[in-house]
């Protein structure tokens, strides 16, 4: 009887953990967005520097993913996003511009909305902000020559 109930448990398990294995096969209902990542680091990077960054994502859902707004934490960071709908299996980028010229380091969120079941993500920047090298003065030559 001990061996019976034992069959018969090892098999429920079984069957448990092959229905486990092919429902996680199967999309996300909805639209669903699958960031590569929700963090750019900058690192530390000189004044004036490339202020832009991309975050890369794709609708692995099954409806079109809709962003319908993305707001930087403050004016130094300014997101762009695509605005038509991104089909399921359609992958897209999300544009941050950091102010480059703000010396300093600096911690920022892009916060965006979307027509998901969860319809906020946040996506984060940060990084360090370093002066110019100050150009130094050469003093004007004479190349030898004495003026008087």
């Amino acid at each position: 009887m001990k061996r019976v109930l034992s069959i018969f448990a090892f098999l429920a398990l079984l069957a448990s953990t092959t229905f486990a294995q092919e429902q996680s096969e199967q999309p996300a209902k909805g639209p669903v967005m699958k960031l590569e990542s929700t963090e750019i680091d900058y690192g530390e990077i000189v004044q004036g520097s490339d202020p832009l960054r991309e975050f890369k994502f794709t609708n692995v859902g099954t409806e079109p993913l809709i962003i319908s707004n993305a707001k930087g934490s403050c004016g130094c960071t300014v997101p762009k996003w695509p605005k038509d709908p991104i089909l399921p299996g359609e992958s897209a980028t999300i544009e941050v511009r950091y102010d480059t010229n703000r010396i300093g380091p600096f911690q920022k969120t892009v916060t965006l909305t979307t027509n998901e079941a969860t319809p906020t993500h946040v996506l984060k920047i940060k990084g360090k902000v370093n002066p110019k090298p100050k150009e130094e003065s050469v003093p004007a030559s004479n190349n030898g020559f004495n003026n008087n």
